[in-house]
């Protein structure tokens, strides 16, 4: 590789999307972008170039470290990227997830239509 790829493409073959449509898709909605500019997917990226990734509320940052047009194993992504994104948004993300989580004793089966829309409604509720 001697000038770049497509964003898209390596942004599927390091893993960060599960398939190259919605790294296409993130692309064209602006979720992507290099230096503060929204990208398209077919812009090629080079050596040592940042990239933010907006997923929902967490921007993760990545470097690219070197390019690749196959999918690696997951074990392989770090020689290809590093990671860049700091603790705050992990911890965001953390926070969030303990948020939304329902917890459920085994052996209760899913919750009625009754209890749904009470834990709707706590949900909805400010504290």
């Amino acid at each position: 590789m001697s000038e770049g790829i497509r964003i898209d493409k390596w942004l599927w073959a390091v893993r960060v999307f599960k398939t190259r449509s919605q790294a296409t898709e993130a692309c064209k909605s602006n979720k992507i972008s290099i230096n503060g500019q929204p990208v398209k997917p077919s812009r090629e990226i080079k050596l040592n170039e940042k990239i933010e990734i907006h997923l929902g509320p967490f921007i993760k940052t990545v470097q690219v470290k070197e390019l690749l047009t196959n999918r690696v194993a997951a074990k392989l992504v770090e020689n290809f990227m590093t990671d860049l994104t700091p603790q705050e948004e992990y911890d965001k993300l953390k926070i969030m997830k303990e948020v939304n989580f329902e917890y459920r004793e085994r052996g209760l089966g899913r919750p009625t239509k009754k209890e749904r829309r009470l834990l709707e409604k706590l949900k909805k509720s400010k504290f």
